[in-house]
């Protein structure tokens, strides 16, 4: 018998776990996978919708009493820097930007590897070894690249930051960054932004995505300070300003379904 895959994406809900950002919370993810000639167009589709990529995953919270993560996004053209992030740009001057395929290297690796010890030991990713690692950069079906930052010491390159991106239709996505966590004075993830949002301008795109914003997690806060923030909630993208107020840890009765509508990319 002959198995063909499905027209249209199947989409899933995982099992109930911890909340990695609030307490006393349990988050579910409603995901589909990617794959075949479609795979772009539902990538660009969903990620206008408040899905985020992991490898050949496409992912966005479905939880049963809180919607308080929401994706997260800044207007290329309508993006204000602050005076601390203008000094943050100018601090990093000497920083060099390339663009390159998804391929793992060493050196991202070990940049990789010395991020998560210091900043999330006991995250998720805490026990990756370097096949996961370039399983995680380079398996994509979608147009993604490698930003990497370096400066110069001695003569010598050295790098001290990268993100993988997705180049979608409308915008950059930055599916994941990582920096030197011994350069504080430097204030490398903001500056990433900052200067993602100046490769967005240079691509001619409207938007960089900058993944989930969570209420009430001090870990998201920081993107608060990048202004104005887009958050998609209620199926549409708003000014973060306009929700910030709002109980987002909300009771539902027994059986209530959840979520909005999900729009496909058309066969035409």
């Amino acid at each position: 018998m002959r198995h063909t895959l499905p027209k249209n994406p199947q989409f899933y809900v995982t099992a109930p776990q911890d909340c990695p950002y609030l307490e006393k919370q349990v988050e579910r993810k409603l995901f589909t996978a990617l794959y075949g000639s479609n795979s772009r167009r539902l990538n660009n589709s969903l990620s206008k919708q408040g899905f985020r990529r992991s490898q050949n995953v496409l992912y966005r919270p479905s939880c049963s009493n809180c919607n308080a993560c929401m994706s997260a996004r800044i207007s290329s053209t309508a993006f204000k820097q602050s005076k601390s992030q203008k000094r943050i740009r100018t601090r990093n001057k000497d920083v060099i930007r390339t663009i390159n395929p998804p391929l793992a290297t060493d050196p991202q690796y070990d940049l990789f590897k010395r991020y998560i010890n210091k900043r999330h030991p006991n995250g998720g990713m805490s026990d990756m070894d370097a096949e996961d690692f370039a399983a995680m950069i380079e398996e994509t079906n979608v147009e993604s690249r490698i930003v990497e930052y370096y400066i110069n010491i001695n003569g010598t390159p050295e790098l001290i930051s990268f993100s993988l991106v997705d180049i979608l239709d409308d915008g950059i996505s930055m599916v994941y960054s990582v920096f030197d966590p011994d350069m504080k004075e430097r204030s490398l993830g903001t500056y990433m932004i900052v200067d993602h949002n100046d490769l967005a301008l240079e691509m001619k795109l409207k938007f960089v995505y900058l993944g989930y914003w969570v209420k009430g997690s001090s870990k998201m806060d920081y993107k608060k300070r990048f202004s104005p923030l887009q958050v998609f909630t209620d199926d549409k993208w708003v000014c973060a300003t306009k929700v910030a107020h709002r109980n987002f840890s909300i009771e539902k009765q027994q059986g209530e379904k959840q979520g909005v509508p999900i729009y496909l990319p058309s066969d035409q």
